[in-house]
């Protein structure tokens, strides 16, 4: 049995297309099943729906073979006992730090300013602070990213746009790029030499259905 970890929400809806084209179609809608492990056409092979964040988890510890993640998820779990042969094109967005309308980032790069930043992606702002060398203190969100620099919790945040209207809306705009994030498959290592007469020919169907 191979089992493919996903999670809810916008990756799955673009990679279930995917694998469709792949010959593997879920026996129940992902979305509105209450199941946890979802059965497919391709015998030998299930989904397991999990929180995008423990997708490489899963994968890492070989409670699941396979696993479509972002490369944004992939940065801050840091792809430990994966490989990652193929990137999907789909769920594409930036990773971006993003400031108050008025606030002035050059300028307080260029000047030394030490910043507080607020994420829930503390490795990629900490490596791209780093690889800059600007000084910052990273506060840990989980979400309404947006407030930190309306309330003065923290002068800039970084986190995904996708299309900058939510950052519109609360008078922020963007500052930097960091990143280009899209979604990735993820492989067990253990599961790609022990399974690999399984693994690889749903490999190659995912990259037929890719290009």
């Amino acid at each position: 049995m191979i089992s493919i970890a996903l999670s809810k929400g916008r990756i799955l809806d673009e990679t279930l297309p995917l694998l469709e084209a792949a010959g593997i179609v879920a026996s129940e809608n992902p979305d509105t099943s209450r199941k946890l492990i979802i059965t497919t056409s391709r015998a030998g092979v299930r989904l397991i729906i999990v929180r995008a964040t423990d997708v490489p988890t899963y994968v890492q510890y070989g409670a699941a073979d396979l696993g479509i993640a972002g490369s944004d998820i992939l940065v801050e779990h840091g792809g430990i006992g994966l490989y990652q042969p193929l990137d999907l094109k789909i769920a594409r967005c930036r990773l971006m730090v993003a400031v108050r309308k008025g606030f002035d980032y050059e300028r307080a790069v260029r000047q030394g300013a030490r910043l507080r930043v607020a994420t829930k992606y503390l490795q990629a702002a900490r490596e791209h602070f780093a690889a800059k060398g600007v000084h910052v203190d990273l506060i840990k969100l989980y979400g309404s990213m947006e407030l930190a620099p309306l309330t003065g919790l923290a002068d800039a945040i970084v986190d995904l746009v996708s299309t900058g209207n939510t950052l519109k809306a609360n008078a922020l705009v963007a500052a930097e790029e960091i990143a280009q994030i899209s979604a990735r498959l993820i492989v067990n290592q253990a599961a790609y030499k022990l399974k690999r007469s399984a693994v690889q020919p749903l490999l190659d169907a995912l990259t037929r259905a890719v290009k």
